[in-house]
């Protein structure tokens, strides 16, 4: 495995992410250990969660999984750079009580107490906000931060789906208020097929530091050699994959991306992760496997090297948006 700087900080994690939205509704406990073990194994230090990850009445299913999985010792809780986020409504069941979502200091410090005791942990390497909260200032985001790194609950912060002038706004304020080091990672969608993150998002995390994580590097699975499954294999695509594909020109595109990466003698899940590791600014995208196959696939992307002729074809298939502001203005 090959490791890099989480953005400015001195803390060093695996260049994949290992993604656990799966474990609980797709993949079951013994599973999703087994998962981890495997990606541990192989060298995948940064594990990345979410309070709400087991989704509806089981939510925060999935932070007890991993919880149960530190427990198995081995050093698995040492070994392990822990992310988890906050924002969702935890409440029991059906609308939020007041207080009990988004960013409040009230139900920050709800919410990572809570964390906490599902993870089986005593801190939270990476704390990271789900989404921006329009109601709350940073200002007051944090204060409760603060409070927590001091009481030794959290060691940093990142945010997740972000827009570039959110995370300028958030360190700006943390800069203000002095001993915070403010946002060290953003977490953001971006692949191949949806790279409107390089307007803003990934140039602001450059100009702060961030290490940027994407997330659905494979664009649910839309990435991940579709057509070919369909024509080999009769599997036909699922979800958001199968609503792009049913777009006509998406289809061709789709169809040219695969056709390029045969032509290369590349497998396409792996060329969208190892096209991901070329990028600026990249820390990491994260993996989310249901099975152990597809960890495995995931860990050949990071040793997969592109030609410069592929990375050409690449920006043919898919091209970028440009550089900000040139690409919108002059």
């Amino acid at each position: 495995m090959k490791y890099t700087q989480l953005g400015r900080t001195g803390l060093k994690v695996s260049r994949l992410v290992l993604g656990t939205m799966n474990f609980g509704p797709q993949t079951d406990e013994a599973d999703s250990h087994a998962i981890m073990d495997a990606a541990l194994g192989a060298g995948i230090n940064f594990f990345d969660t979410a309070n709400v990850y087991g989704w509806g009445e089981n939510k925060g299913r999935t932070e007890t999984i991993i919880g149960n999985w530190f427990t198995k010792g081995g050093d698995r809780r040492d070994k392990v750079v822990l992310a988890t986020k906050v924002y969702g409504n935890m409440a029991p069941e059906g609308d939020p009580w007041p207080n009990h979502d988004k960013l409040s200091a009230l139900n920050i410090r709800r919410a990572v107490d809570a964390s906490l005791q599902r993870l089986r942990t005593d801190h939270i390497d990476v704390y990271q906000f789900h989404h921006i909260d329009r109601n709350t200032p940073f200002e007051e985001i944090w204060q409760a931060i603060d409070v927590l790194v001091q009481q030794g609950k959290i060691l940093y912060a990142g945010s997740s789906n972000f827009p570039g002038y959110k995370i300028a706004q958030a360190n700006e304020v943390a800069a203000r208020r002095g001993g915070t080091i403010g946002l060290v990672s953003e977490q953001c969608l971006y692949n191949l097929a949806e790279r409107r993150a390089e307007m803003e998002v990934i140039p602001a995390a450059q100009e702060y530091g961030l290490g940027v994580i994407p997330w659905s590097p494979l664009h649910g699975g839309l990435l991940g050699g579709v057509i070919k499954k369909e024509v080999e294999g009769g599997r036909r695509a699922g979800g958001r994959a199968a609503d792009s594909l049913a777009n006509s020109s998406i289809r061709a595109q789709i169809q040219a991306y695969e056709d390029l990466l045969d032509k290369h003698g590349v497998e396409p899940g792996e060329a969208a992760l190892a096209w991901l590791l070329t990028r600026p600014g990249v820390t990491g995208p994260i993996v989310g496997p249901r099975t152990a196959e597809q960890l495995d696939s995931a860990l050949r992307a990071v040793e997969l090297e592109l030609s410069e002729e592929l990375l050409a074809g690449l920006d043919e298939v898919f091209p970028g948006p440009g550089p900000s502001p040139e690409a919108f203005a002059w």
